[in-house]
């Protein structure tokens, strides 16, 4: 499938209720699970989208954009905001979904045009990597971490559902 920008957009726009539908009123107990040791918890997951918001994904849009000959992108620290703090799930929710009202108006604010699309910026492991890919990658972020959080969700039953677990890809991934 081709790139849309408004499509990309679509998904950015939704994936705050989402998470929201998905995350409030569970238990700490669920919210703070994981699938074992090094993986990350449905708090943690939100805490990375924050962090994600507020230091690479506009960032690196304006890098793209920009009229500056270096068009080198900064390391994003993957890892670097998903200890869990003090906050609460709807705390968290809410930081997600006010940065990501802040980068969607940064984006309407462009109003980039079809030609913009190529424009291109150099990420430190990939090398040039285009805006529209960029914005694919954003995208296609978020729906990555949404199956993250329903899989850590589900894996709470693993055991639970018994002689199902052979039909539930979602447990045995």
């Amino acid at each position: 499938m081709e790139f849309e920008l408004n499509s990309s957009i679509n998904i950015l726009s939704q994936t705050p209720n989402t998470l929201s539908s998905l995350l409030t009123n569970l238990p700490e107990s669920w919210l703070n699970s994981n699938e074992g040791a090094e993986t990350w918890s449905p708090k943690q997951i939100l805490n990375h989208l924050v962090h994600g918001e507020r230091t690479d994904w506009v960032s690196r849009i304006k890098v793209i954009l920009s009229e500056n000959d270096d068009k080198s992108f900064k390391p994003f620290d993957r890892e670097g905001s998903v200890i869990v703090r003090d906050k609460s799930i709807l705390q968290i929710l809410d930081d997600f979904r006010i940065e990501r009202e802040k980068s969607l108006a940064f984006l309407f604010s462009l109003e980039i045009k079809e030609t913009d699309h190529m424009k291109t910026g150099v990420h430190p492991e990939f090398g040039e990597v285009t805006l529209k890919q960029l914005i694919s990658t954003w995208a296609v972020h978020d729906l990555g971490h949404i199956a993250q959080i329903c899989r850590v969700l589900a894996k709470q039953y693993k055991e639970e559902v018994g002689p199902w677990v052979n039909y539930l890809s979602i447990l045995t991934r």
